[in-house]
């Protein structure tokens, strides 16, 4: 068994995109082994911001020898009337490269039989170069010299080694050799790697820490401790601290931790400033005291050693102090005007050139939040301050802190709103209308900021789709997406049942062209992001299916709950003949209109009068309203009754009258059964 090094030399990455790059490159490698037949004990995935690489453990001599067959015609028209070879199997024959005296015969057919010889693993690996290295997909890409060619940045260097041999081809003009780089600035420019077994030995003493997550934990230990050491505390499990650790680790090769300060007064800027002008803005972690206060101290990560570390401490500090000079400065300044000075300049700020201003945007989601509102119950003072949060909800975009910070939008609103005397209902819903501001960050709490989330969300759906900017593809440039997530889930986490086919409907009649869309197709796109939602939650692609197909009021948290009730019920011993006996009804119910009206003088049998009487009063809407838990459990207590009544009746009875009859009380049950979706779909077998 051999060992073999791929490495691909190039010029730094963006940090975003090493991760998801270093996993193409597993996987290419992976399916390109499996096409060849060319065994391995494993792959391992290496990175850095200017290198992608996999080493492949015991490697085997060559691939495996296969025999492959190929059917030809049949035996039939295989010779003619006078025992001569046909066309057909002549022309067969010269498609496989043989003559047809070289065929075999079995089962009615002719065979062509080919055994594959196993090839050397070295001859199998040469072609990495065209078929993986050149293949790779970026959503980035750059172009350099002369050359056509496409990749995310310029590849400087290959490696490629079959224990200490070199692996010949090469990507472009650049040809593989032993050769590799080390750091930049600790390494000499050229490092010879004498074995493939040797790979990450020979980066490390040559400063590159090319195992990623390796040099995830080695940063993450060295933050600890010196946070550990000074008595700070040190968050590294939020989401936020994760992606900036992992942008961290995708821009240093060979990491070193250190501790800088900032001046004390600038604590009392809100500590969002604080933070994102550490996180966001310098890659810095930011540090508190026991009592969970910001700190006026950071820590960050050098890409090298400890030497001249004071001189890097004072360049990082001299950097933050500018950007909290300015953020300092337009805390002063946004204070001086008021709410009602920002909001004249809402009105000349462009929403969309084809859609109008962001005022108008305002005064539409103000419509329609105060008819969310009363649809969904909210209470006298929450209906006051969701109205007063409408009016202004946009204000802080025209401030000078969120001109230089605009990842601070809605959260300086919230505290330009408390000091400018807005209740902390009005103040919390300004910040909260924003959420979820990621796939998987928290919806908004209050019902007002909730309220004002949704609203604000469909008006820009709907006014997009009318404006004929609906996603395509994968282009989604306005995040329309997103924003149908956000509804989706803030409707399903705070339980509200909307019916959004009615909403939207009375919201496009509300707002003449800006609105003037389709809804049907804006429900769809919605419902669209359940079945996302679903299939992120691990529930089976046929449940997922059948629970968001047959929607018609749009009340996306009951096709989430029918969904989910679907696939809890799918793993249940009974659930097989549950599925069985409804689909039977619906399918049977698809094909007749029937009578309007059950009339039990026609029933010939016991197990039709039984099935009426569990069904005559099956009410539907209010099962529905109810959970979709309560409507599975009332139509699977007919499971019996139904496989009973289909024993006793034959439903296309001679007598149109009977069989009219029976028809309409298949339809009692029908409705049931599409309430809960599209069962035909849900595979039981």
């Amino acid at each position: 068994m051999a060992n073999f090094a791929l490495e691909i030399g190039l010029e730094e990455m963006p940090a975003h995109l090493v991760t998801s790059s270093e996993k193409q490159l597993v996987d290419r490698v992976h399916d390109f082994l499996d096409e060849h037949r060319l065994s391995v004990a494993a792959i391992k995935p290496f990175s850095t911001p200017r290198r992608l690489a996999v080493t492949l453990v015991d490697v085997a001599e060559k691939s495996e020898s296969i025999s492959e067959e190929r059917r030809g015609p049949a035996l039939d028209r295989a010779k003619d009337d006078d025992g001569n070879w046909s066309k057909a199997a002549q022309g067969f024959a010269r498609g496989q490269k043989t003559t047809p005296d070289e065929l075999t015969s079995r089962d009615g057919y002719l065979w062509y039989t080919q055994e594959i010889a196993g090839e050397p693993a070295a001859d199998i690996l040469s072609r990495l170069g065209d078929e993986v290295v050149s293949e790779m997909k970026f959503s980035t890409y750059m172009k350099w010299g002369n050359h056509d060619f496409l990749y995310v940045r310029p590849i400087r260097w290959l490696v490629a080694l079959l224990d200490d041999q070199v692996v010949d081809f090469t990507v472009l003009d650049v040809h593989t050799d032993r050769v590799t780089r080390g750091h930049r600035f600790l390494s000499n420019e050229h490092v010879v790697i004498d074995d493939a077994t040797d790979y990450v030995d020979t980066l490390k003493d040559a400063y590159v820490l090319a195992d990623a997550k390796e040099r995830k934990d080695v940063i993450a230990q060295q933050l600890t401790d010196i946070a550990k050491q000074a008595g700070w505390q040190l968050d590294l499990t939020s989401e936020p601290a994760q992606d900036l650790l992992e942008e961290v680790n995708n821009i240093v090769e060979w990491p070193t931790a250190f501790a800088g300060n900032f001046d004390e007064k600038y604590l009392d800027l809100p500590d969002e400033v604080l933070i994102t002008s550490m996180r966001e803005h310098q890659r810095f972690f930011f540090v508190r005291d026991q009592a969970g206060k910001l700190l006026p101290h950071f820590l960050s990560v050098r890409n090298g050693d400890a030497e001249y570390l004071d001189n890097v401490v004072a360049g990082n500090e001299k950097v933050l102090v500018a950007r909290l000079e300015d953020a300092e400065f337009f805390y002063r300044e946004d204070q001086q005007k008021t709410i009602s000075d920002y909001m004249e300049r809402v009105k000349k700020l462009v929403f969309h050139e084809k859609i109008g201003t962001v005022y108008e945007h305002m005064q539409r989601v103000q419509g329609l939040a105060a008819n969310l509102a009363q649809t969904l119950g909210l209470d006298a003072q929450e209906k006051t301050d969701l109205q007063r949060a409408a009016e202004i909800y946009k204000f802080d975009l025209m401030t000078g802190m969120v001109g230089e910070f605009d990842e601070l939008q809605g959260i300086m609103g919230a505290h330009y709103a408390k000091l400018f005397g807005e209740n902390d209902q009005v103040a919390t819903a300004i910040q909260e209308h924003y959420q979820p501001t990621s796939a998987t960050g928290p919806t908004a709490k209050t019902a007002v900021g909730a309220v004002l989330a949704i609203a604000d969300k469909l008006d820009s759906i709907m006014t997009f789709f009318a404006a004929d900017m609906a996603p395509t593809g994968s282009n989604d440039p306005y995040g329309l997406r997103r924003a149908a997530s956000g509804v989706v889930r803030t409707l399903i986490d705070h339980n509200w049942h909307l019916d959004l086919t009615t909403v939207l409907t009375n919201f496009k009649q509300a707002n003449g062209d800006v609105a003037d869309t389709n809804v049907a197709d804006v429900v769809a796109f919605m419902v669209d992001r359940v079945r996302k939602l679903a299939q992120d939650a691990g529930i089976r692609p046929d449940i997922v299916a059948a629970g968001t197909a047959l929607v018609e009021r749009g009340d996306v948290t009951f096709v989430m709950d029918r969904t989910q009730v679907l696939s809890k019920h799918s793993t249940v011993a009974n659930f097989r003949s549950v599925m069985e006996a409804l689909t039977r009804v619906s399918r049977l119910a698809a094909k007749d209109e029937g009578a309007k009206q059950v009339n039990p003088d026609l029933f010939t049998n016991d197990a039709e009068s039984k099935l009426y009487q569990l069904t005559k009063d099956l009410n539907v809407a209010q099962l529905a309203d109810q959970g979709a838990e309560t409507l599975y459990q009332a139509l699977a207590q007919l499971t019996e009754p139904i496989d009973q009544y289909f024993d006793q009746t034959m439903v296309n009875d001679d007598v149109q009258a009977i069989r009219a009859n029976r028809y309409a009380q298949l339809h009692l049950i029908q409705a049931g059964v599409y309430e809960l979706g599209d069962l035909e779909q849900v595979v039981v077998k």
